[in-house]
């Protein structure tokens, strides 16, 4: 994963005014970035939330493996 290229594209959606979580909890791109970048092991999914066709949220949940 390419570390500079996610923190700043995060940033950049959070300075649209979109909030981002991170397993349930509102975050930071670096705290994001940090949490995909060390439990490489793990999967995690991206879940846009919209409200009235707007982008308001961006939920970064675990996907649980069978």
């Amino acid at each position: 994963m390419n570390r500079e290229k996610l923190i700043i594209e995060l940033e950049n959606i959070q300075q649209q005014g979109i909030t981002i979580y991170f397993d349930g909890e509102k975050s930071t791109p670096e705290n994001v970035t940090e949490n995909l970048c060390v439990q490489e092991e793990l999967s995690y999914m991206r879940d846009y939330v919209y409200d009235e066709g707007v982008l308001k949220e961006l939920h970064f949940d675990k996907v649980k493996n069978r």
